[in-house]
């Protein structure tokens, strides 16, 4: 099968080398890729957001199967127009995947199926949002309706932070027509957990869990980022858990939106917190989260290409997934500056000195001038991955070989997974 993998980030990389192992797999194509796809496969110069040359090339190329990675594409109908061109295509369709690209349009089908979620109202009036927020306990969450980067929920601790964020955001519009509404709501306490399920628009299939790291410098200070690192599995997060949030979440959302007459097939991403009133959702995401990704793919011993496939052509009730007992630590290394303004262009070295059994995935390089010459090209620039036999043995490994890369400004968390081994 000729694969094409639409992104170039650390998930894309991680979901080309899983494809890549898979006995179906032929060519795996990947756009745009980035320095570490392309040497497992054939990077494509066309942007995620270019859909229409994706599709000229998908046809062209007599591409078998495509695996969106990032939303924008998912949100802006990338689905919808390969498959009405007879391509087969792992995602949801454009209506779907506003699970992520609305929070207002998620939160009203958790309200209105019963999917447990925080207590909040959706504002598309400044005036009245303003107002609104006054009367509000603290903290308080503000969140932008649309899609943001990862960047567009605030947790303000102070009436002048709740301000400022709704400001910014439907006023100032920091976050451009995303912010044209926000969410209210109350601010939940307890422990975030990510779980991911594949599904047809039936059968439900979840994956192995994983926590993520937002804030980008340790004991979670600092600003929002995309993720600065992950880990699989959660401690507190058990097999009774994951039942109980399959059941309770999970399946329900896929049934809603069945009963919308939105099927979603594809993979759908549940952040969730444990609350001491119980599980809560905190965002739906419609595609593999990102670091998370990085940590649950190299547990996975099945062929993530049938599931795929199955996925598509409604057959998820004959998958079974199977997973390594190991657990597996991720940890993003970032240009100097991030998430705020950094530069690009800086030469990484010590590559070629990591241990054979830790994996590097790159989300932020480039090709330099030689092929051996990988440079920074974003902010997140590379996820350091390691399996271990405890979440001790895989930090190490991870820590122990981080240090041996280098570029100009770079920084990462020294405290991922560190709360599973105290």
């Amino acid at each position: 099968m000729k694969v094409l993998v639409i992104g170039g980030g650390a998930r894309e990389h991680a979901l080309a080398w899983k494809i890549a192992q898979s006995p179906s797999a032929g060519q795996v194509f990947i756009a745009p890729g980035n320095a570490g796809t392309a040497r497992l496969g054939t990077n494509v110069p066309i942007k995620a957001g270019d859909i229409p040359s994706l599709l000229t090339f998908a046809r062209e190329n007599k591409v078998d199967l495509t695996v969106v990675g990032p939303e924008a594409p998912l949100a802006a109908g990338i689905v919808d127009l390969f498959t009405s061109h007879g391509l087969p295509i792992f995602g949801p369709s454009k209506a779907a995947a506003q699970m992520e690209s609305s929070k207002v349009f998620s939160r009203n089908v958790m309200t209105k199926y019963g999917i447990p979620c925080a207590a909040g109202t959706s504002f598309d009036s400044y005036t009245e949002a303003s107002r609104y927020l006054e009367a509000q306990p603290l903290p308080v969450v503000i969140k932008a309706d649309g899609l943001a980067a990862g960047k567009g929920v605030t947790v303000a601790r102070t009436r002048d932070e709740a301000q400022k964020a709704l400001y910014e955001a439907m006023v100032n519009r920091v976050y451009g027509d995303a912010g044209k509404r926000v969410i209210i709501e109350e601010c939940l306490t307890g422990p975030e957990v990510s779980l991911l399920a594949f599904s047809d628009g039936e059968t439900v299939l979840p994956l192995v869990p994983a926590c993520d790291y937002k804030r980008v410098f340790d004991s979670d200070q600092g600003p929002n980022t995309g993720g600065m690192g992950s880990y699989s599995p959660p401690g507190f997060f058990g097999t009774a858990e994951a039942r109980e949030a399959t059941e309770k979440v999970l399946k329900p959302a896929v049934r809603a939106l069945a009963r919308e007459g939105i099927p979603y097939r594809g993979v759908l991403y549940a952040g969730l917190m444990m609350t001491p009133k119980g599980i809560r959702v905190l965002e739906f995401n419609a595609r593999f989260g990102d670091p998370e990704t990085q940590a649950i793919l190299p547990r996975m011993k099945s062929d993530i290409v049938d599931a795929f496939i199955a996925v598509i052509e409604g057959k998820l009730n004959r998958v079974k997934l199977d997973w390594t007992s190991d657990a597996c630590v991720g940890v993003v290394m970032a240009s100097g500056g991030y998430p705020g303004h950094y530069c690009t262009g800086l030469p990484i070295h010590g590559l070629d000195t990591i241990d054979r059994d830790v994996l590097v995935f790159h989300a932020g390089t480039k090709v330099g001038n030689s092929p051996d010459e990988v440079l920074t090209d974003g902010g997140r620039v590379l996820t350091v991955a390691a399996t271990g036999h405890s979440m001790a043995e895989a930090r190490d490994k991870v820590y122990s070989n981080i240090d041996r890369i280098q570029f100009e400004g770079c920084h990462y968390r020294k405290d991922i997974a560190l709360r599973e081994v105290k």
